[in-house]
């Protein structure tokens, strides 16, 4: 069994599926964390992610998104939109994304000016996730925005004046994003609350939930979007993508080891010492750690499938049986890059396995 069984709802574990459901066949994605491991440098964490961004086109991977982080000593995107343009000049067909841009740092014309340039130069492959989180510590945020001084509707506000640097320019109008007008960027909305799900209902944007970090009030924000949302011009029907945590390897116990990478690294996280990914360690999670810091795991990390094929198999399958999931985006946080590689490669067999 793996180390993380989980319903993702609420810090509640276990399955309940019948074995003869019949699952669609839906996209998988990736989420690369962009690793700083232990030993490594932003520079290898670079070389890697193109290394895997090629691969999962390879693969059949659908979308490759990068997230806005700062000031954390383990992952390497925080110029988010720079890396995306590296990763899109080595690879050739799959989409381009940031899974997200936080935009309360940020002018939302200069996002749109980025992203207006990035899909000028990769037509057609460029996505823009949008969230409201710091991506940060209040220090960091302090430092990237000089002030934090916000009402609740400024995210929406913002979300609508960016979406509207993307439409064909109205005569006279005096700011315009140039690249940027006239194109078409599709645009996602984020979340780990219900906020995120009744903004991109309201707005009928798709809609990618944290679940592979912040689970708990998945299953109500999805139902929320989906009962809420409105048909708009970029989406006709709701389309919701979850992230999840995949640690697959050829064995469960080969899985369950190289976990303990992103169990430490979160600890830390929460302990308020953000590390570089540290190498796996034999028994963290059995013996390491104490009930509590178990406890925290389950919950924040319930969204998980640890083990062989078969196992990691059988959670998907019972992931996307009782969320209804369109589409899942998978971030393997493994601080070997050939593991890596392999879990990836492993839960694109399984994938296909599932048509």
């Amino acid at each position: 069994a793996a180390s993380l069984p989980g319903r993702c709802e609420s810090g509640k574990l276990g399955f309940s599926l019948s074995r003869n459901h019949v699952l669609p066949m839906i996209p998988f994605s990736v989420l690369d964390l962009a690793p700083i491991v232990e030993g490594g440098d932003a520079a290898q964490s670079f070389r890697n992610s193109l290394d895997l961004a090629r691969h999962a086109e390879r693969w059949g991977y659908r979308r490759y998104w990068l997230a806005e982080h700062h000031s954390m000593p383990g992952i390497a995107s925080s110029a988010t939109a720079v890396l995306m343009g590296y990763i899109a000049g080595g690879t050739s067909s799959i989409l381009i994304g940031a899974g997200g841009i936080m935009l309360p740092n940020h002018s939302p014309l200069v996002v749109a000016e980025q992203f207006g340039t990035l899909e000028s130069l990769y037509p057609g492959r460029i996505e823009l996730g949008l969230g409201r989180a710091p991506g940060s510590d209040m220090a960091t945020a302090r430092a990237l925005r000089r002030h934090l001084d916000t009402d609740p509707d400024e995210f929406p506000r913002d979300v609508a004046e960016l979406m509207a640097y993307f439409e064909p320019a109205k005569p006279g109008q005096t700011v315009r994003a140039v690249p940027g007008e006239g194109l078409k960027i599709p645009i996602w909305i984020l979340g780990s609350s219900l906020f995120g799900a009744q903004l991109a209902a309201a707005y009928g944007l798709p809609y990618a939930f944290a679940s592979h970090f912040a689970p708990a009030q998945m299953m109500d924000a999805i139902a929320l979007y989906r009962q809420l949302f409105r048909p708009s011009p970029r989406l006709d029907k709701p389309y919701v993508m979850l992230g999840f945590n995949v640690f697959a390897a050829d064995t469960d116990e080969e899985a369950r080891l190289l976990a303990t990478s992103a169990q430490q690294s979160f600890l830390n996280l929460r302990a308020g010492r953000p590390s570089r990914l540290p190498p796996p360690v034999e028994g963290f999670y059995e013996k390491g750690i104490g009930p509590t810091e178990r406890a925290v795991l389950q919950q924040v990390l319930a969204c998980s499938a640890i083990g062989s094929p078969d196992t990691v198999r059988r959670t998907i399958q019972d992931f996307i049986a009782r969320t209804g999931a369109d589409e899942l985006i998978i971030t393997s946080h493994i601080y070997d890059h050939a593991a890596r590689l392999r879990s990836y490669q492993i839960a694109a067999e399984v994938r296909e396995s599932l048509r």
